[in-house]
């Protein structure tokens, strides 16, 4: 027999307001604790140094994180021109500087080769694998790595505000896997002038907005306490960018156990969506001729 989990079962999201100076697993660690969840997980790790959105998920809601992490995100963040650093943001050592400013115009220019489908090289200091080692691991061990280039969709990126000669503010919104950082070092090498991100802030991701997120104190003062469980949103937020197919009783039933249900919605044959039964989600799957076939599926 499989060791029984501690704690309670609680399925839902918890959005929090990240603060700077956290990492997103500590986050996700203290709303755990905070509710008494079994389970806990958490939908786009967000920089130490970042703040923002954050959406934890509980229990079942765990299933539905890769819809979250797939979705659209958006970002604002400020651009320190003139200086390279080793970790592409303020938190790294100085590298290279220079005393060349772009123009408003010469950055509106530039920023039309960052949108659409690009191709992006994550930063030195980033979670990615290197046979089998993190690269943040092997580039504090003062190693330089070449990483692949990966594909990343970026539906806009506009100019918010120029404070000043050094700094610009943008806003981003873009697909699974960006790097803010390295749109920042990138845009700095097109303008022939180096960058770094000074301060990065996720406004929104998929469904979940910074004005619904919890502070970090808030999690303090409500741990453990039936208010916080006030705060925890359906699961099915998760699956806002699929359509919903309502599942018959005996649908509904076989579903559950795993096997193709009948719905009583049709869409397109082949398309992914998930089916509910009085207002709950019982299952993701493909649809096909009047069933879903299942490839995940909730315990309610």
């Amino acid at each position: 027999m499989g060791r029984k989990r501690k704690g309670r079962v609680v399925s839902g999201w918890v959005v929090i307001d990240k603060p700077a100076g956290i990492t997103s697993t500590s986050v996700v660690n203290k709303v755990r604790w905070a509710l008494g969840a079994q389970k806990a997980g958490h939908a786009g790790t967000l920089d130490p140094a970042a703040t923002g959105v954050l959406a934890v998920a509980l229990g079942e809601a765990t299933k539905t994180v890769p819809y979250i992490t797939d979705a659209l995100k958006c970002y604002r963040f400020l651009v320190r021109l003139g200086q390279a650093t080793t970790t592409d943001d303020a938190e790294g050592e100085v590298i290279a500087r220079s005393d060349a400013r772009p123009t408003d115009a010469a950055i509106a220019e530039a920023l039309s080769s960052f949108r659409g489908d690009i191709m992006q090289v994550p930063p030195q200091f980033s979670a990615v694998k290197v046979e089998g080692e993190r690269a943040y691991d092997i580039a504090r061990a003062g190693k330089e790595m070449d990483l692949a280039a990966r594909p990343l969709w970026v539906e806009r990126l506009e100019v918010v505000a120029r404070p000043d000669d050094d700094h610009v503010e943008l806003e981003m919104v873009c697909g699974k896997g960006g790097y803010v950082r390295s749109i920042a070092r990138d845009l700095g090498v097109a303008l022939g002038c180096h960058g770094h991100v000074a301060w990065l802030r996720r406004t929104w991701s998929g469904p979940f907005r910074t004005e619904d997120g919890l502070s970090m104190d808030d999690i303090d003062r409500m741990a453990q306490t039936p208010e916080l469980d006030d705060h925890v949103r359906p699961l099915e937020i998760g699956l806002a960018d699929l359509p919903e197919l309502r599942a018959t009783p005996e649908g509904a039933a076989r579903l559950r156990n795993g096997n193709p249900g009948m719905v009583l919605t049709g869409i397109e044959f082949g398309d992914e969506a998930w089916a509910s039964y009085e207002g709950r989600a019982v299952a993701v799957g493909v649809y096909k001729a009047g069933e879903l076939h299942p490839s995940r599926v909730f315990v309610s």
